[in-house]
C-alpha cells in the first residue's frame, strides 16, 4: 500500500492556492492573509509559506514555472501544483475531518477552498454529517451544571450540528 505523507494545514493551504493558479510566495501570503478571504479561516505568514513550497516540492505535489521580476528585489520563483498536488487538493476539500474540534480549522478551510477551486461542497457537507453523527448522538443530551465540559462540549456539538444544516 502507497504511504502518503501528511499534510498540515498550512501546507494545504499552500497547495489550494496553487491549484488555483500559479504563484508566487508573496502571491500566496497576501491570499492567506488576515484579511483575506482564506486567511479569515487560517492565516499563514511569509515565513511559512516558503517552508510550505520547499515541502510540497519536495513531496512533487508543486514545481517552479517560471521567475517573475521583483519588486526592488531578486526575481520571485512561481510555482504551481502538479497533477498529483492538484489532484490531492481537490480530494482534501471532499474529504471530512475527524473530530468536532477541527470545524473552525480544518473544515472551514476545506469549505472555502471547495468553493474557490469549484467543488460542490455537498459532498463534503454529507460526508461530515455522517461522520459526526454518532458524537453529535452522544452529546445531544444537555449534562448536569455541575459539568461545565459537559455542558461546553453539549453546546458545541448542537453549535457544528446548526452549521451544518446551514451551509448543506
Amino acid at each position: 500500500m502507497e504511504r502518503r505523507e501528511t499534510l498540515s494545514l498550512n501546507e494545504w493551504a499552500v497547495l489550494v492556492c496553487l491549484t488555483e493558479r500559479p504563484r508566487h510566495g508573496y502571491d500566496i501570503a497576501s491570499a492567506l492573509a488576515p484579511e483575506a478571504e482564506m486567511g479569515t479561516v487560517w492565516r499563514v505568514s511569509r515565513q511559512l509559506v516558503y517552508r510550505a513550497l520547499d515541502r510540497l516540492a519536495a513531496l512533487g505535489l508543486a514545481e517552479p514555472r517560471r521567475a517573475e521580476p521583483g519588486a526592488g528585489g531578486p526575481p520571485r520563483q512561481v510555482f504551481g501544483a502538479t497533477t498529483e498536488g492538484r489532484e490531492r487538493a481537490l480530494t482534501w476539500v471532499q474529504e471530512p475531518v475527524e473530530h468536532l474540534r477541527e470545524v473552525r480549522s480544518g473544515l472551514l478551510l476545506k469549505l472555502v477552498a471547495a468553493r474557490r477551486l469549484g467543488v460542490d461542497t455537498a459532498v463534503l457537507v454529507a460526508a461530515q454529517r455522517d461522520r459526526f453523527a454518532p458524537a453529535l448522538a452522544a452529546l445531544a443530551t444537555p449534562p448536569p451544571a455541575s459539568d461545565p465540559v459537559g455542558l461546553w462540549r453539549h453546546h458545541s456539538a448542537a453549535a457544528v450540528d446548526a452549521f451544518l444544516d446551514a451551509v448543506s
